[in-house]
């Protein structure tokens, strides 16, 4: 590929770089307005019995999974190596994807900005901040945050391409 190619293939996606990095600001925004407003652990009820401001310290990754565990120093590099590659393999596949595909490219796009948001807690922290926390009665969702939200809604757009692109090749 040469760099005039490079440049086409950057300026196609111009739109996509601009929402992962709305999803990056938005993420960081609300993240640090979170760390300033609330003690680590303060819980705030919002809705009532639905929705509440938290200010979790998540180590772990995507629920509070391998929160905890043994080596601290050992699960950030490992956390982290797994979320920079992610984030290559994510850039790879887009540049490697019709640019006219764009839920394919949109759903792309909200994974990257997701990704590098929790990237990058993770690197300056040491931690994600969570503080999204829903609930109904005694039963609580685990919290997430805006990197989190916008890394599943990216994953469920890929999994309807996946099913659009699976119902064309079959007709």
């Amino acid at each position: 590929m040469t760099p005039k190619t490079l440049v086409a293939i950057l300026r196609e996606r111009v739109p996509y770089l601009v929402l992962s990095s709305v999803v990056l600001a938005l993420d960081r925004w609300s993240k640090s307005f979170i760390q300033e407003a609330f003690s680590p652990g303060e819980q705030r009820p919002i809705i009532g019995a639905f929705f509440d401001l938290v200010y979790f310290q998540n180590e772990g990754i995507a629920f509070g999974l391998f929160d905890g565990s043994d080596n601290p120093r050992i699960r950030l590099v490992l956390l982290s190596a797994i979320a920079a590659v992610a984030a290559i393999i994510v850039v790879i596949y887009s540049l490697r994807s019709p640019v006219a595909n764009r839920l394919l490219q949109t759903g792309l796009a909200l994974i990257l900005g997701g990704a590098v948001g929790n990237l990058y807690d993770r690197i300056a922290v040491g931690y994600v901040t969570d503080f999204l926390y829903f609930h109904l009665g005694s039963f609580y969702w685990p919290a997430f945050n805006v990197a989190d939200t916008a890394l599943s809604i990216g994953v469920v757009l890929m999994v309807i391409e996946t099913f659009r692109h699976e119902l064309r090749d079959r007709a």
